[in-house]
């Protein structure tokens, strides 16, 4: 499953400096990190909404759109997905109590 994450982040940096005129991934990393920051948190409160509705299948499409989103706005400031995976891999068998005392 993870590949098809991975996927999308490499086609999301080949984006990277491209016309913006050619792709929305462009068009947004040309707006600048904080602009990628905005949307996905907009595209985080409508699956907020979703969830709260209830509406199983607008959530479905929304974390999807979290997820594109959350994948520009890490490449907008050069996180790599891959130290992301790291870091979930660190902490996986860890509690989330034990990991948050840990910091």
């Amino acid at each position: 499953m993870s590949d098809i994450l991975k996927d999308l982040a490499i086609t999301i940096q080949s984006r990277k400096g491209a016309d913006p005129d050619s792709s929305w991934t462009a068009k947004l990393l040309s707006k600048g990190p904080e602009k990628c920051a905005e949307k996905f948190g907009e595209e985080a409160i409508e699956a907020i909404i979703a969830a709260a509705k209830d509406d199983r299948e607008n959530l479905t499409y929304e974390a999807a759109d979290v997820l594109y989103h959350l994948l520009v706005m890490l490449a907008a400031r050069d996180v790599a997905l891959e130290d992301v995976l790291d870091e979930l891999a660190r902490r996986q068998g860890v509690s989330g109590i034990e990991e948050k005392a840990g910091r």
